[in-house]
């Protein structure tokens, strides 16, 4: 996983370590105490390297707002710096790749969904799901529908994709594998009225979460983005997530941007990571719409929804996990 990525990160930390040694052999040619001193690491020294970085970045489906954004942390954590002649410096220059990463990661810090349910003063708590088509969003729905039941939550799921065929038939199959009942109206009927009926059926026998399903769209389907927007106001829904394919790289930040602009998206569910071999979109998408990535999907069953840990990402970006 995220080979590529990482590759490109090890040569720049090898680009910059060769700056480094050379103003290390300069210092050797100076007296003892000189050679006591450190060597400072200036702008020169990484500028090029910068440079190279960006553009390996940009290939491995990093958005440009997050290259940007990246190479300024590391440019701010690494020109200016001493370091004593003799230490490892590759190791430096690593730990400061990964400091950069992680503050892209986890801007602000991220909410603890079980919490926010269980904190909610009236029942129940309302989760409306939003993707482009073929994200793997009703797999995922009832992948965290599995998740909230094993942390003893009650759960049920509004068919609110009454657009796309099958969508219904296929959200029943799912649900009913993991036990959760589904609210449903037939095809062609309101989406919004549809998950207000799952909400009012939670409310009278107090079901402490509601999942929404729509339909997958895209910004080019004006129809179904305003159905979209009725939905979330007519539902008021406490949280929104956007599901996106990790394996679309680039492409699922655009569409995670589209979707902040037409709803706010409270926080991000990435499916398919596992196969991801780039790490691009999940290193891009919380930083572009300024939404955590809660969960990330690592395989087909329904207890294959991790939560997302930044560390564990980095980890995996260095081989180390």
């Amino acid at each position: 996983m995220f080979g590529k990525l990482r590759e490109k990160l090890k040569h720049f930390t090898k680009q910059v370590e060769e700056r480094i040694e050379e103003e290390e052999k300069k210092a050797e040619k100076k007296g003892l105490v000189e050679r006591l001193l450190q060597v400072e690491i200036k702008e020169k020294d990484v500028e090029d390297a910068l440079d190279e970085l960006e553009l390996e970045l940009l290939e491995a489906d990093v958005a440009l707002e997050t290259v940007e954004a990246l190479r300024k942390r590391i440019k701010q954590r690494l020109v200016g710096r001493k370091i004593r002649i003799g230490t490892n410096k590759g190791k430096i220059i690593e730990n400061v790749l990964r400091e950069a990463i992680l503050d892209i990661l986890a801007p602000e810090k991220k909410p603890d969904l079980l919490e926010m349910i269980r904190s909610k003063g009236e029942k129940p708590f309302v989760i409306a799901f939003v993707g482009f088509n073929g994200s793997g969003k009703t797999t995922t729905i009832a992948k965290l529908a599995n998740w909230l039941k094993k942390n003893g939550l009650s759960v049920v799921i509004a068919a609110s994709d009454t657009f796309r065929a099958g969508a219904i038939e296929q959200l029943e199959e799912h649900a009913k594998r993991v036990g959760v009942k589904v609210i449903k109206h037939s095809y062609g009927a309101d989406p919004a009225a549809v998950a207000y009926d799952a909400i009012q059926h939670a409310k009278a026998r107090k079901i402490d979460v509601v999942l929404i399903d729509t339909a997958g769209r895209n910004e080019l389907n004006r129809n179904l983005m305003d159905e979209m927007r009725k939905i979330v106001r007519v539902t008021k829904p406490d949280f929104v997530i956007f599901v996106g394919d990790a394996l679309a790289g680039n492409a699922v930040v655009e569409q995670a941007k589209q979707f902040n602009d037409a709803v706010r998206i409270d926080g991000v569910i990435l499916t398919k990571l596992d196969a991801d071999a780039r790490g691009g979109a999940a290193l891009s998408i919380s930083h572009a719409i300024g939404a955590p990535i809660l969960f990330v999907g690592v395989g087909q069953g329904y207890d294959d929804l991790r939560s997302f840990d930044e560390k564990w990402f980095v980890e995996r970006i260095f081989g180390e996990a």
